[in-house]
């Protein structure tokens, strides 16, 4: 019980507090520098609010991060690499929200934000995949010697860690944050998901700062909820969904290489906006030009409000939060095959009905 007051609940505590307090104020920064989007001068289709909304809350996330951080965290190479990568996506998602940045150059400085992390040591040295098993991916290796310390570069573990938390920022950003209140909501389950996985391991203290962590990312999330759930009052904004996807894909690193579970908690968004990307590929569109493609837009469509919209990918991520945790890697992955199935199905049979 000490441990899991010292490691989860206070961090928790701080971090939704601060968050929650740090909003109102980044609410008026936004509105003062004009990070604002008003639908009256948008004729994206994308769009569903009907009245001016700052964006911008993405630095509401980030100073509870780095807030709770710096007090419950032990300030080595990974805290500096996670703090740094979590600013520079913190500055894109505000330029973004001021100018509206080209898609492809808001790409590659999250390959260069996702890329800081690994340089300071985050990465996966081995995986259990289905139907193979225990993987080692640390190797081949490039060792050389840096400032006097010995370095090493693990190629396939880099390369896949660089890619996937890109994807999930990409992903969650896409399918995940289209609703007042859709991304914190899914980014605070999956984060309590992880603190879980990583609480049964707590007896190894090298899983106490996942931990940590974990309970930090789900407190920024709960306490900006609040202010995004319906009426929103502001929105994530593009550093939300990118400090969300940065976030959790680190943790899953962290707690021993767990993709599959978060593959599965995020199940929704990830395989809505995987179908969303190939349908626009086949239709001949830019995969990043938003439409009114998504599950979101197509559950509003079917005449749910945006609330309940909201609700349903709330009870939906908890759900498969619940199964990750009862799931080895095989049954996982079946998992995620079922709901890639019934999704497809589902969102084939709203548009074929819309037509």
């Amino acid at each position: 019980m000490h441990n899991f007051i010292k490691l989860f609940f206070l961090p928790l505590v701080l971090s939704t507090c601060v968050s929650f307090l740090i909003t109102k104020y980044v609410i008026k920064f936004a509105n003062k520098f004009g990070l604002i989007d008003d639908p009256k001068k948008s004729n994206h289709p994308k769009v569903i609010h009907t009245y001016p909304v700052p964006r911008a809350g993405g630095l509401s996330i980030f100073i509870s991060l780095l807030v709770s951080s710096v007090i419950f965290l032990p300030i080595d190479k990974h805290t500096i690499g996670i703090l740094l990568g979590a600013i520079v996506l913190t500055i894109l998602g505000l330029l973004d929200d001021k100018h509206n940045l080209n898609p492809y150059k808001r790409l590659l400085i999250q390959f260069f934000a996702a890329g800081i992390p690994i340089a300071f040591g985050v990465g996966i040295a081995f995986a259990n995949l289905p139907f193979i098993g225990h993987t080692d991916l640390s190797h081949p290796q490039i060792t050389f010697k840096l400032f006097g310390q010995i370095r090493n570069i693990w190629i396939f573990s880099d390369i896949f860690a660089l890619f996937w938390i890109v994807i999930l920022m990409n992903f969650l950003n896409m399918g995940a944050k289209g609703v007042d209140g859709q991304l914190p909501g899914v980014a605070f389950l999956a984060s309590v998901t992880i603190a879980a996985l990583s609480i049964n391991y707590s007896a190894d203290i090298t899983q106490w700062p996942v931990i940590i962590l974990a309970s930090i990312t789900a407190g920024a999330f709960l306490g900006f909820l609040p202010w995004n759930y319906y009426p929103q009052k502001i929105m994530p904004g593009f550093s939300g969904s990118s400090l969300a996807g940065f976030l959790l894909a680190i943790l899953s690193i962290l707690a021993t290489a767990k993709i599959g579970t978060l593959l599965v908690v995020l199940g929704i968004p990830l395989i809505d906006t995987g179908y969303t990307i190939i349908r626009r590929l086949a239709s001949g569109k830019s995969p990043v030009w938003g439409d009114r493609g998504h599950l979101h837009h197509k559950l509003l469509d079917l005449g749910l409000s945006k609330s309940q919209v909201t609700i349903v990918y709330w009870v939906a991520t908890f759900i498969l939060a619940i199964l990750a945790l009862n799931l080895n890697a095989s049954y996982k992955f079946y998992t995620i095959v079922g709901v890639a199935t019934i999704l497809g199905g589902f969102l084939l049979w709203l548009t074929y009905r819309s037509n």
